[in-house]
Protein backbone atom coordinates (compact mmCIF):
# COMPACT_ATOMS: atom_id res chain seq x y z
CA UNK A 1 0.00 0.00 0.00
CA UNK A 2 1.10 3.83 -0.67
CA UNK A 3 1.07 6.22 2.03
CA UNK A 4 -0.03 9.82 0.62
CA UNK A 5 0.32 11.16 3.50
CA UNK A 6 3.80 11.06 4.95
CA UNK A 7 6.95 13.02 4.44
CA UNK A 8 8.31 10.49 1.83
CA UNK A 9 11.63 9.19 2.55
CA UNK A 10 13.73 6.72 2.13
CA UNK A 11 13.18 4.93 5.84
CA UNK A 12 16.65 3.32 7.08
CA UNK A 13 16.50 0.81 9.43
CA UNK A 14 18.00 -2.41 10.35
CA UNK A 15 15.75 -5.02 10.99
CA UNK A 16 15.74 -7.48 13.90
CA UNK A 17 15.28 -10.86 12.01
CA UNK A 18 17.88 -11.83 13.85
CA UNK A 19 16.31 -12.24 17.04
CA UNK A 20 13.47 -14.39 15.53
CA UNK A 21 13.48 -18.32 16.54
CA UNK A 22 12.12 -21.05 14.11
CA UNK A 23 8.22 -20.94 14.77
CA UNK A 24 7.13 -22.95 11.88
CA UNK A 25 7.23 -24.42 8.01
CA UNK A 26 10.72 -24.96 8.24
CA UNK A 27 11.85 -21.56 9.60
CA UNK A 28 15.57 -21.11 9.46
CA UNK A 29 17.20 -20.38 12.85
CA UNK A 30 19.21 -16.45 12.78
CA UNK A 31 21.74 -15.85 15.00
CA UNK A 32 20.58 -14.75 18.23
CA UNK A 33 21.67 -11.70 20.09
CA UNK A 34 22.04 -10.65 23.39
CA UNK A 35 20.22 -8.01 25.23
CA UNK A 36 22.07 -4.70 24.62
CA UNK A 37 21.38 -4.35 28.83
CA UNK A 38 20.25 -6.10 31.88
CA UNK A 39 16.51 -5.68 32.10
CA UNK A 40 13.57 -6.91 29.91
CA UNK A 41 13.08 -5.16 26.47
CA UNK A 42 10.18 -2.49 26.34
CA UNK A 43 8.19 -0.14 23.87
CA UNK A 44 5.92 2.30 24.78
CA UNK A 45 2.44 3.31 22.51
CA UNK A 46 2.60 6.69 22.67
CA UNK A 47 4.80 9.61 22.61
CA UNK A 48 6.53 9.68 26.13
CA UNK A 49 8.33 12.10 28.57
CA UNK A 50 11.62 11.25 29.97
CA UNK A 51 12.82 13.24 33.05
CA UNK A 52 15.41 12.97 35.17
CA UNK A 53 13.69 11.56 38.20
CA UNK A 54 9.77 9.82 38.72
CA UNK A 55 8.88 13.32 39.11
CA UNK A 56 6.57 15.41 36.27
CA UNK A 57 7.41 18.93 38.26
CA UNK A 58 11.57 17.91 37.61
CA UNK A 59 14.03 18.54 34.57
CA UNK A 60 12.70 16.86 30.85
CA UNK A 61 15.43 14.84 29.39
CA UNK A 62 14.16 13.87 26.09
CA UNK A 63 10.84 12.60 24.53
CA UNK A 64 10.51 8.83 23.26
CA UNK A 65 8.45 8.10 20.23
CA UNK A 66 6.13 5.32 19.67
CA UNK A 67 7.59 2.00 19.14
CA UNK A 68 11.04 3.12 19.98
CA UNK A 69 13.28 0.21 21.65
CA UNK A 70 13.72 0.61 25.35
CA UNK A 71 15.30 -1.34 28.23
CA UNK A 72 13.79 -1.23 31.59
CA UNK A 73 16.54 -0.90 34.23
CA UNK A 74 14.14 -0.02 37.57
CA UNK A 75 11.03 0.78 38.48
CA UNK A 76 9.32 2.76 41.51
CA UNK A 77 6.03 2.85 41.64
CA UNK A 78 3.93 3.73 38.43
CA UNK A 79 7.38 4.70 36.87
CA UNK A 80 10.33 3.03 35.31
CA UNK A 81 13.76 4.16 34.74
CA UNK A 82 14.48 3.07 31.21
CA UNK A 83 17.40 2.95 28.36
CA UNK A 84 16.00 4.80 25.53
CA UNK A 85 16.00 5.64 21.52
CA UNK A 86 15.20 8.91 21.01
CA UNK A 87 13.59 10.02 17.57
CA UNK A 88 16.62 10.04 15.64
CA UNK A 89 16.17 8.52 12.62
CA UNK A 90 17.97 4.98 12.45
CA UNK A 91 20.59 4.66 9.43
CA UNK A 92 20.75 1.98 7.47
CA UNK A 93 23.22 1.12 4.42
CA UNK A 94 23.14 -2.25 2.82
CA UNK A 95 26.20 -3.65 4.38
CA UNK A 96 24.73 -2.84 7.93
CA UNK A 97 25.84 -5.91 9.68
CA UNK A 98 22.43 -7.88 10.57
CA UNK A 99 22.67 -6.04 14.86
CA UNK A 100 23.41 -3.19 13.49
CA UNK A 101 26.07 -0.50 12.77
CA UNK A 102 28.49 0.57 15.51
CA UNK A 103 28.19 4.25 15.47
CA UNK A 104 24.35 3.94 16.30
CA UNK A 105 23.52 7.07 19.12
CA UNK A 106 23.72 5.59 22.37
CA UNK A 107 20.37 5.34 24.16
CA UNK A 108 19.79 7.79 26.92
CA UNK A 109 18.51 7.28 30.10
CA UNK A 110 15.36 8.66 32.33
CA UNK A 111 12.35 8.31 34.20
CA UNK A 112 8.56 7.76 32.41
CA UNK A 113 5.33 6.95 33.12
CA UNK A 114 4.94 3.04 32.65
CA UNK A 115 1.54 3.61 31.84
CA UNK A 116 1.14 2.82 28.04
CA UNK A 117 4.56 0.70 27.91
CA UNK A 118 4.58 -2.73 26.80
CA UNK A 119 6.99 -5.13 27.89
CA UNK A 120 8.34 -8.28 26.81
CA UNK A 121 6.17 -10.12 30.10
CA UNK A 122 3.18 -8.15 29.11
CA UNK A 123 0.92 -11.08 29.03
CA UNK A 124 -0.54 -10.99 25.40
CA UNK A 125 1.70 -8.07 24.55
CA UNK A 126 2.71 -9.43 20.90
CA UNK A 127 -1.07 -9.41 20.42
CA UNK A 128 -0.82 -5.69 21.73
CA UNK A 129 1.81 -4.55 19.41
CA UNK A 130 0.30 -5.97 16.66
CA UNK A 131 -2.97 -4.09 17.12
CA UNK A 132 -1.33 -1.04 18.01
CA UNK A 133 0.92 -1.33 14.56
CA UNK A 134 -1.94 -1.73 13.00
CA UNK A 135 -3.48 1.33 14.17
CA UNK A 136 -0.75 3.48 13.28
CA UNK A 137 -0.89 2.00 9.60
CA UNK A 138 -4.63 2.76 8.52
CA UNK A 139 -3.95 6.16 10.03
CA UNK A 140 -0.74 6.32 7.73
CA UNK A 141 -3.20 5.58 4.77
CA UNK A 142 -5.70 8.44 5.95
CA UNK A 143 -5.39 11.73 4.72
CA UNK A 144 -6.35 13.12 7.90
CA UNK A 145 -3.69 10.38 9.80
CA UNK A 146 -0.53 11.94 11.57
CA UNK A 147 2.49 12.76 8.90
CA UNK A 148 4.76 9.68 11.03
CA UNK A 149 2.11 7.05 11.71
CA UNK A 150 4.11 4.86 8.48
CA UNK A 151 6.77 5.02 10.94
CA UNK A 152 5.29 4.13 14.39
CA UNK A 153 4.05 1.60 12.74
CA UNK A 154 7.02 -0.11 11.12
CA UNK A 155 8.90 0.13 14.34
CA UNK A 156 5.86 -1.02 16.29
CA UNK A 157 6.15 -4.22 14.21
CA UNK A 158 9.60 -4.32 14.76
CA UNK A 159 9.23 -4.51 18.43
CA UNK A 160 7.10 -7.31 18.06
CA UNK A 161 9.87 -9.49 16.15
CA UNK A 162 12.37 -8.17 18.85
CA UNK A 163 10.76 -8.71 22.00
CA UNK A 164 8.73 -11.89 20.97
CA UNK A 165 10.81 -13.57 18.61
CA UNK A 166 8.78 -16.85 19.40
CA UNK A 167 5.33 -15.47 18.44
CA UNK A 168 3.62 -16.84 15.62
CA UNK A 169 2.74 -13.45 14.90
CA UNK A 170 6.41 -12.34 14.76
CA UNK A 171 6.15 -13.30 10.65
CA UNK A 172 3.27 -11.05 9.70
CA UNK A 173 5.22 -8.46 11.80
CA UNK A 174 8.30 -8.57 10.20
CA UNK A 175 6.32 -8.38 6.50
CA UNK A 176 4.89 -5.52 7.72
CA UNK A 177 7.69 -3.85 9.19
CA UNK A 178 9.61 -4.46 5.48
CA UNK A 179 6.75 -3.67 3.79
CA UNK A 180 5.71 -0.03 4.83
CA UNK A 181 9.76 0.82 4.10
CA UNK A 182 9.94 -0.86 0.64
CA UNK A 183 6.40 1.38 0.07
CA UNK A 184 7.74 4.59 1.17
CA UNK A 185 11.25 4.26 -0.91
CA UNK A 186 8.99 3.41 -3.97
CA UNK A 187 7.28 6.55 -3.44
CA UNK A 188 9.84 8.54 -3.04
CA UNK A 189 12.21 6.96 -6.05
CA UNK A 190 9.23 7.60 -8.20
CA UNK A 191 9.73 11.46 -7.98
CA UNK A 192 13.63 11.14 -9.62
CA UNK A 193 14.45 11.81 -12.71
CA UNK A 194 15.63 8.07 -13.06
CA UNK A 195 12.43 6.47 -12.44
CA UNK A 196 11.34 7.43 -16.15
CA UNK A 197 14.60 5.48 -17.47
CA UNK A 198 13.46 3.01 -19.49
CA UNK A 199 16.30 0.23 -18.33
CA UNK A 200 16.08 -1.45 -14.79
CA UNK A 201 19.73 -1.29 -14.50
CA UNK A 202 19.81 2.57 -14.66
CA UNK A 203 17.38 3.36 -12.57
CA UNK A 204 18.19 3.61 -8.24
CA UNK A 205 16.54 0.90 -7.21
CA UNK A 206 14.83 0.61 -3.28
CA UNK A 207 17.15 -1.21 -0.55
CA UNK A 208 15.84 -4.88 -0.76
CA UNK A 209 17.53 -5.63 2.48
CA UNK A 210 14.94 -6.30 4.76
CA UNK A 211 12.40 -8.27 2.12
CA UNK A 212 15.11 -10.62 1.96
CA UNK A 213 15.35 -11.10 4.96
CA UNK A 214 11.80 -12.41 5.75
CA UNK A 215 12.35 -14.99 2.81
CA UNK A 216 15.64 -16.01 4.41
CA UNK A 217 14.09 -16.83 7.61
CA UNK A 218 10.64 -17.40 6.97
CA UNK A 219 10.73 -19.55 3.99
CA UNK A 220 8.21 -21.06 2.09
CA UNK A 221 5.54 -18.70 3.84
CA UNK A 222 2.83 -16.14 2.72
CA UNK A 223 5.43 -13.95 4.40
CA UNK A 224 7.99 -14.60 1.95
CA UNK A 225 5.99 -15.16 -1.35
CA UNK A 226 4.67 -10.93 -0.02
CA UNK A 227 8.03 -9.98 0.10
CA UNK A 228 9.22 -11.57 -3.07
CA UNK A 229 6.98 -10.17 -4.94
CA UNK A 230 7.67 -6.66 -3.89
CA UNK A 231 11.00 -7.19 -4.73
CA UNK A 232 9.84 -7.37 -8.66
CA UNK A 233 9.28 -3.72 -8.42
CA UNK A 234 13.79 -3.36 -8.87
CA UNK A 235 12.82 -5.46 -11.96
CA UNK A 236 10.35 -3.26 -13.83
CA UNK A 237 11.43 -0.65 -16.48
CA UNK A 238 10.26 2.83 -16.01
CA UNK A 239 8.92 4.49 -19.03
CA UNK A 240 8.13 1.85 -21.40
CA UNK A 241 8.71 4.30 -24.32
CA UNK A 242 6.64 1.97 -26.31
CA UNK A 243 9.52 -0.88 -27.00
CA UNK A 244 8.59 -4.29 -27.18
CA UNK A 245 11.31 -5.00 -25.14
CA UNK A 246 10.20 -4.14 -21.35
CA UNK A 247 6.57 -5.79 -21.75
CA UNK A 248 8.18 -9.18 -22.75
CA UNK A 249 10.62 -9.19 -20.13
CA UNK A 250 7.95 -8.18 -17.49
CA UNK A 251 5.67 -10.78 -18.33
CA UNK A 252 8.60 -13.17 -18.00
CA UNK A 253 9.39 -11.81 -15.14
CA UNK A 254 5.45 -12.09 -13.30
CA UNK A 255 5.00 -15.40 -15.05
CA UNK A 256 7.75 -16.89 -13.63
CA UNK A 257 7.06 -15.76 -10.27
CA UNK A 258 3.63 -17.41 -10.78
CA UNK A 259 5.08 -20.42 -11.24
CA UNK A 260 7.44 -20.20 -8.63
CA UNK A 261 4.22 -19.48 -6.20
CA UNK A 262 1.81 -21.12 -7.42
CA UNK A 263 -1.04 -20.82 -4.33
CA UNK A 264 0.19 -17.45 -3.21
CA UNK A 265 -1.57 -14.32 -1.65
CA UNK A 266 0.07 -12.35 -5.36
CA UNK A 267 -0.40 -15.31 -7.79
CA UNK A 268 -3.32 -13.68 -9.46
CA UNK A 269 -2.31 -10.22 -9.47
CA UNK A 270 1.02 -11.62 -11.05
CA UNK A 271 -1.08 -13.83 -13.67
CA UNK A 272 -3.04 -10.91 -13.99
CA UNK A 273 0.01 -8.09 -14.50
CA UNK A 274 1.62 -11.35 -17.02
CA UNK A 275 -1.50 -10.80 -19.26
CA UNK A 276 -2.19 -6.86 -19.30
CA UNK A 277 1.62 -7.39 -20.93
CA UNK A 278 0.67 -9.66 -23.64
CA UNK A 279 -1.79 -7.34 -24.23
CA UNK A 280 -0.28 -4.55 -24.85
CA UNK A 281 1.99 -6.45 -26.98
CA UNK A 282 -0.55 -7.29 -28.95
CA UNK A 283 -0.89 -3.31 -29.68
CA UNK A 284 2.71 -2.91 -30.27
CA UNK A 285 3.28 -5.77 -32.69
CA UNK A 286 -0.06 -4.35 -34.84
CA UNK A 287 1.39 -1.25 -34.62
CA UNK A 288 4.40 -2.47 -36.37
CA UNK A 289 2.68 -4.34 -38.47
CA UNK A 290 3.97 -7.89 -37.01
CA UNK A 291 1.32 -10.29 -37.59
CA UNK A 292 2.96 -13.36 -36.48
CA UNK A 293 3.91 -11.79 -33.37
CA UNK A 294 0.61 -9.90 -32.47
CA UNK A 295 -1.37 -12.98 -32.74
CA UNK A 296 1.06 -15.24 -30.26
CA UNK A 297 0.73 -12.62 -27.76
CA UNK A 298 -2.77 -11.79 -28.05
CA UNK A 299 -3.21 -15.95 -27.58
CA UNK A 300 -0.88 -15.39 -24.47
CA UNK A 301 -3.09 -13.22 -22.80
CA UNK A 302 -6.03 -15.27 -23.34
CA UNK A 303 -4.16 -18.38 -22.14
CA UNK A 304 -3.28 -16.41 -18.83
CA UNK A 305 -6.97 -15.39 -18.32
CA UNK A 306 -8.06 -18.52 -18.87
CA UNK A 307 -5.48 -19.85 -16.00
CA UNK A 308 -6.62 -16.99 -14.11
CA UNK A 309 -10.68 -18.27 -14.50
CA UNK A 310 -9.89 -22.02 -13.56
CA UNK A 311 -7.41 -20.92 -10.35
CA UNK A 312 -9.33 -17.64 -8.83
CA UNK A 313 -12.37 -17.64 -10.27
CA UNK A 314 -13.91 -15.49 -7.59
CA UNK A 315 -10.86 -12.64 -8.14
CA UNK A 316 -10.72 -9.49 -9.32
CA UNK A 317 -8.13 -10.07 -11.29
CA UNK A 318 -9.85 -12.82 -13.10
CA UNK A 319 -12.66 -10.25 -13.95
CA UNK A 320 -10.34 -7.56 -15.19
CA UNK A 321 -8.11 -10.30 -16.93
CA UNK A 322 -11.60 -11.32 -18.70
CA UNK A 323 -12.04 -7.85 -19.66
CA UNK A 324 -8.66 -7.41 -21.17
CA UNK A 325 -9.48 -10.43 -23.44
CA UNK A 326 -12.88 -8.67 -24.62
CA UNK A 327 -10.69 -6.02 -25.33
CA UNK A 328 -8.68 -7.74 -27.38
CA UNK A 329 -11.00 -9.38 -29.28
CA UNK A 330 -13.09 -6.44 -30.24
CA UNK A 331 -10.15 -4.97 -31.68
CA UNK A 332 -9.78 -1.85 -28.84
CA UNK A 333 -6.35 -1.06 -28.02
CA UNK A 334 -5.23 -1.77 -24.54
CA UNK A 335 -2.10 0.33 -24.78
CA UNK A 336 -1.84 3.81 -26.53
CA UNK A 337 -4.98 6.24 -27.67
CA UNK A 338 -8.06 4.44 -29.28
CA UNK A 339 -8.74 6.39 -32.31
CA UNK A 340 -12.18 5.80 -33.72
Amino acid sequence: MIFPVMKLRPLALVFAFAYAAAIAQGQRTPPQMVKPMAGPRATALRVTWLYITPDKSTQKVDRVQMGREMVIAEKSGDWIRVYANTDIEEEHESDTPIFGSNDTPPPISGWMEAKGVVVETTPNGDQVLLGAAANEEALAADPRGPANAAQSARLLYRRLVEMFPNSPLAGEAAWRSADIRWQLQKADYSSLPSAKLRDPALRNHMDDDELKKVIKYFPHTRWADLADFDLIDNKLCGDWQGQEKCPERESDVYEKYAYEHPNGPRTARALYEAAYRQAVLTDMYHADGNDKHQSDAQNHARALAAQLKDKFPQSDYAWRAEALVFKLDQGIPVYGIDHP
